[in-house]
This record gives C-alpha cells, sequence and structure tokens, in this order.
C-alpha cells in the first residue's frame, strides 16, 4: 500500500493510507535513504509503500521519490542531519522581533536551506502588537530586505487576529510547512486559524515572554478547508548541511545574481580582489546583514558539507 507520514515520533510512524486509513508503522530493517545520513531517515511529508502487518499496523518498506524537502544539522552531537519535513508546497518561517527575538541570520540561514531544495517561503513576523518605535523601523527594514529578493514578509498577530483570515487563504489547498524558534507562536497561530485541531500550547502567564508551543515531534495536521500544515518542534540554531562552500553563495539570490560580476570565476566573495558581491554590498545593493549571515556560514568549520 501507499500513504502519507503524517507524523514522526522517533521509532514510529503514522500513516495515512490512499483510502484514508491510519496505521502505525515501523521502519524496515533496510531502507533506501537517497544516500542522507539522517536522523530520521523518513519525515513527515514523505510518501511511502508499506505492508499493513495486523489492523492498525504495518512496515515502511519504501519512500518515494521527494519533490523537495527542508534539512538542517541535527541538534545532538553527532554529524547526522535532521529532515524537517518532505514535499513541501511552502514554508511558513513565523518570527518575531522581540519576546523572544529571532536573528536575522536564523532567518537567512533557513532561506539558504529552503531556498537549496527549491521550497519558496513567507516570513511571517508574529506579535506585531507589541512592537514600537525601533522595533517598527525594524519591520520596515525587513521589508526591504526580503521582499525584493523573492520573500514576501506578512505583519500578524495571533492575539488581535492582524492578517489572519488572509494568511489561511494562503494555507488553503497546499502542504504547508510551519517553523520557527520557539516561543514565536506556531500552536498559537494554528489553534486560532483551526480551533477544532486543539493543538496544545503551554499556559501564557505573560503575553509578552511566554507562549511556548509543546511540539515534541512534527506532525501533519489536515485543515478543514483542504491542504495540510506541517506543525514543526521549535528550533533554537540552524546548522547547515551538505552544501559545498563554493556552492553556498548559489542560495542567496541576491548574491548569486553580482556574483557572475565577479572577476574570478571560483571566488568566494570573502577576501578576493575585484569582487562584485562585496562592491554590491558596498553600495546598498545587497543587505549587509545578508551578506555577514553569509560569511557566517562559510566560516562555520564545524558545520558538515560534502
Amino acid at each position: 500500500m501507499e500513504g502519507l507520514i503524517l507524523k514522526s515520533t522517533g521509532s514510529w510512524y503514522t500513516v495515512k493510507s490512499d483510502n484514508d486509513s491510519i496505521y502505525n508503522c515501523k521502519i524496515k530493517g533496510k531502507l533506501r535513504t537517497f544516500d542522507i545520513k539522517s536522523t530520521n531517515p523518513v519525515a513527515v511529508g514523505d510518501r511511502v509503500e508499506f505492508d499493513v502487518q495486523q489492523a492498525d499496523t504495518g512496515v515502511i518498506t519504501d519512500i518515494l521519490e521527494r519533490k523537495n524537502y527542508i534539512i538542517r544539522k541535527a541538534s545532538n552531537l553527532s554529524k547526522q542531519s535532521h529532515i524537517i519535513a518532505a514535499n513541501i508546497d511552502e514554508a511558513f518561517l513565523l518570527v518575531t522581533l522581540a519576546f523572544p527575538e529571532t536573528s536575522l541570520e536564523f532567518i537567512d540561514r533557513f532561506l539558504a536551506a529552503a531556498e537549496a531544495y527549491r521550497v519558496p517561503v513567507t516570513i511571517l513576523i508574529n506579535k506585531i502588537d507589541l512592537y514600537k518605535d525601533t522595533l517598527r523601523d525594524l519591520i520596515k527594514e525587513m521589508h526591504a530586505i526580503y521582499e525584493p529578493i523573492g520573500y514576501p514578509v506578512l505583519e500578524i498577530s495571533v492575539l488581535e487576529g492582524t492578517n489572519m483570515e488572509m494568511l489561511r487563504a494562503k494555507f488553503q489547498g497546499k502542504v504547508n510547512l510551519l517553523s520557527g524558534n520557539s516561543g514565536v507562536g506556531k500552536s498559537s497561530l494554528i489553534n486560532y486559524l483551526y480551533p477544532q485541531l486543539q493543538l496544545r500550547t503551554n499556559d501564557i502567564s505573560n503575553y509578552h515572554f511566554k507562549g511556548k508551543h509543546t511540539t515534541t515531534f512534527a506532525e501533519m495536521v489536515e485543515l478543514p478547508e483542504g491542504g495540510y500544515i506541517i506543525d514543526t518542534p521549535g528550533i533554537k540554531g540552524f546548522g547547515m548541511v551538505y552544501m559545498e562552500k563554493n556552492e553556498i553563495y548559489h542560495f542567496f539570490p541576491e548574491i548569486f545574481k553580482y556574483a557572475t560580476n565577479c572577476q574570478y570565476n571560483n571566488c568566494l566573495h570573502l577576501d578576493e580582489p575585484k569582487c562584485a558581491v562585496k562592491e554590491a554590498v558596498k553600495n546598498n545593493q545587497i543587505s549587509e546583514s545578508r551578506y555577514i549571515s553569509y560569511t557566517h556560514i562559510m566560516s562555520d568549520d564545524n558545520e558538515k558539507y560534502r
């Protein structure tokens, strides 16, 4: 039988068959894994083949070809990677400028990983009801940084319902990945739009500082209007994996654009002379924060590349 992975708990996988039956499955001992050394060879969103063992249990025997996926360095001390989700139509990166703060470098690392596997991303700025003065200026800056290079930025407030109906329309009929740091309000967002799903969140004693969700495993939730949301555990950092160092700039669209004008075709856009990318940064044609994120990724000696 064929089915869709809805949830992974490490050793057991919830699989929805093509006839809408639900099975709890384990992985067959030897399984094709696309040569990815991952903590989770089967990911939420994967299409799989499985054999039914009993009434509601089975064994996954094969993973069908993936359209795309997003992968990051595993959070444990191993050198393995972790596949966040597979077969994604669009990723929504939920960020907050404070309470807690999402760094621009975290955003850029996520975008680069998505770009590498051709996953479109929309940036959602949550808790806009809290932001004043300099944080409002930062929101304008984020629009100016990300929208010209192809990443829409949508301001939302789960507390006040700002732009939430617009977001609901974006989710409809697609496989949507919702990701971000712990505490940015992922599960609260889903509960606002789809209260019938009743995802768990921690008690909120102070809106400014609390609101961490309690998602511990990625889970794919079917939406009433059609489509799915993949709710993911909060991510503290985003380590890059499986990238050639001389290709990392390909995953920064604006750097890739200006790189064609560099004097040397093997330019890494770091210390080389007559680098068109560095000149574009100097002329404010490339955001300085984006370029700094790029250089930090390039200098990550502990990251794993091919």
